[in-house]
């Protein structure tokens, strides 16, 4: 891996705002990893003692329900911060996360990244910022859950893929997402989840090729209510 004060990924998040000095620090005391494809990074309650940067891959944050059902409430990307939450509130994950795809991930130890809190505060802004961004989104999938169908909310979360991550060469969607997954994004039961999108497939919506799902009407998902 390279150092952070060359790595482009930091451009991507609050680590932009750390002076070239900080960047040097921090380089020579993170450590790097690669994840594979369904590997566990961090569990629900467990101590992080640091953040990981994302230099490649993505991963699903989740949160374990009281009737055993995981709720997928982030897609977390290359260049994405994970941790910055338990790292200031001092408290264990309340989120599990799991890679999609292979990762290559850096960690950084608590000890570095709480003294650039407190010593840069355009650093301590922008970790803020990112912060109030990931309640905004919590605050959407709140009111999205109590007011939209099952229909709305999986159209909303093709769509969401396709222009946040892009296709194939064939046109599929470049995110693999198990018919679970996509359970546990809209907050439904697996079944609904395959018979909605068995739906989309007789109404000419989505065509699929395994585990693979292509849109063919995007116009289409967006006017379903």
């Amino acid at each position: 891996m390279g150092k952070c004060e060359q790595c482009i990924i930091k451009q991507f998040n609050s680590l932009k705002s750390l002076t070239k000095e900080e960047l040097v620090r921090i380089s020579n005391c993170k450590t790097s990893r690669t994840v594979k494809k369904g590997d566990v990074i961090f569990d629900e309650g467990e101590i992080i003692n640091g953040v990981y940067c994302v230099r490649d891959g993505i991963c699903k944050l989740s949160k374990l329900s009281a009737n055993g059902k995981d709720q997928i409430v982030k897609i977390v990307v290359k260049g994405d911060l994970l941790g910055q939450r338990s790292l200031i509130t001092g408290e264990a994950s309340n989120l599990q996360a799991v890679a999609l795809n292979d990762m290559e991930l850096c960690f950084i130890p608590k000890s570095e990244i709480i003294n650039d809190l407190q010593k840069n505060p355009k650093f301590s802004f922008d970790v803020l910022k990112d912060m109030a961004r990931d309640l905004k989104e919590a605050d959407n999938i709140i009111v999205n859950m109590a007011q939209k169908s099952v229909r709305q909310r999986l159209a909303e979360t093709l769509i969401y893929i396709h222009d946040n991550f892009g296709v194939n060469p064939d046109g599929s969607l470049s995110i693999l997402l198990s018919r679970e997954d996509f359970a546990n994004i809209v907050g439904t039961a697996i079944e609904s989840a395959i018979r909605v999108l068995s739906q989309f497939k007789k109404e000419g919506l989505i065509s699929t090729h395994g585990k693979y799902i292509k849109i063919n009407d995007l116009e289409g998902l967006k006017r379903i209510e």
